[in-house]
């Protein structure tokens, strides 16, 4: 088979979705690779690495597309490569379909599958491919709190982990799955309250073993997330739920009762967000606020340490990718159960029930799809 490493081209977009490593093993393999010249550059890797093991650089993006089979991406596609769609191309990448209709519709249109890395599930009901990068996320919520809390930023001008004699801010998150836990790891290191609010008691009790006591953990509820609010400097949002739009945790009124100058962080806006009054953001542009509240809504929050997060990407992504190569999209789905689950569109139809609960959309069951 025939694999294209396209450069990304979302706003400071600099991960790239294959590393020399994964060349040599697909190459190994017996497949081609062709690697978009300057792909990798924003993660420090250079296009004669790439060459070093075998694969061929290419000067035009609209080339890498025309001639693979199956495209390897970091971000969903932007409109800009719409044009490239054409029908039979796998696309395996983040697709986060559920707030992009208009991505979906052409997905449809052109019959290409879509193979999304945020729904690939395991047996044991793990996220392998959503799993490092929520880490990334999770830990970056609070790096990127601290330094908005700062009032040159536009903060309310406070020490996240305060100093002797001045009490430590106040952290809210929202959501205690790997986003959650790995900001409550770094908000603790920083020296602030923690507080983390989960539907499911189970996992609370989960985390204050985790934590060791060092977190409060609290039942999710209108209210207690309304209270929280009020006293909250810093509140991170990291709820997800698998394919589908984020539930809005958060109400348009909650917002103004809370401390001007405080920060929110929405981990989950690639999902839609989980405060009513998020919309994406970027890296160029990355704050708005709401009544005096600083909103952070970064889309793609792990391409601001890309040499990190590449690596910690591909690891995941590689196995997966050598399925799909080795084997065909069918016959992969076919050997792995996991790959189905990460199929969103294929021949003309939606085919993950979150996305086309998300949409309105009618969906059918991959192995229904002829």
């Amino acid at each position: 088979m025939i694999i294209g490493v396209p450069k990304e081209v979302k706003d400071h977009e600099t991960r790239v979705g294959l590393v020399p490593s994964g060349v040599a093993a697909l190459r190994e393999a017996g497949h081609e690779v062709l690697v978009e010249t300057h792909a990798g550059e924003g993660s420090s890797i250079t296009d004669r690495e790439y060459m070093q093991v075998g694969a061929a650089i290419l000067q035009d993006a609209a080339e890498v597309w025309h001639k693979a089979d199956l495209i390897v991406k970091v971000k969903e596609p932007q409109p800009s490569e719409y044009g490239y769609f054409r029908p039979g191309l796998i696309l395996f990448t983040y697709l986060h379909l559920a707030p992009l209709p208009e991505l979906t519709d052409r997905l449809l249109a052109t019959r290409v599958n879509g193979v999304a890395y945020e729904t690939i599930l395991e047996t044991d009901g793990s996220l392998p491919l959503l799993t490092p990068m929520s880490e990334v996320a999770g830990r970056m919520s609070v790096q990127v709190g601290a330094q908005y809390l700062e009032k040159p930023n536009g903060g309310r001008g406070m020490l996240l982990g305060g100093v002797p004699g001045v009490a430590p801010g106040n952290v809210v998150i929202l959501g205690g799955g790997i986003v959650g836990t790995n900001a409550a790891k770094i908000a603790i290191g920083m020296g602030a309250h923690v507080a983390i609010i989960d539907r499911s008691l189970n996992r609370l009790r989960e985390l204050d073993d985790i934590f060791n006591g060092q977190v409060v953990t609290l039942a999710s509820n209108v209210w207690t997330i309304s209270e929280n609010l009020k006293t909250a400097d810093l509140v991170v949002g990291a709820v997800l739920i698998p394919g589908a739009s984020a539930p809005k945790l958060v109400r348009r009124e909650m917002i103004a009762t809370m401390k001007r100058g405080a920060v929110m962080v929405d981990v989950a806006i690639d999902q839609g967000g989980c405060f009513e009054t998020s919309h994406a953001t970027t890296h160029t542009e990355p704050i708005y606020f709401v009544d005096g509240v600083l909103h952070y809504c970064v889309s793609n929050m792990p391409a601001a340490v890309p040499h990190t997060s590449t690596l910690a990407l591909t690891n995941a992504t590689f196995p997966y990718l050598l399925e799909l190569a080795s084997h065909g999209l069918e016959g992969a789905c076919e050997r792995h159960a996991a790959l189905r689950e990460g199929v969103n569109t294929y021949n003309g139809y939606v085919t993950h029930a979150g996305v086309a609960q998300s949409q309105g959309r009618q969906w059918r069951e991959l192995a229904a799809v002829e």
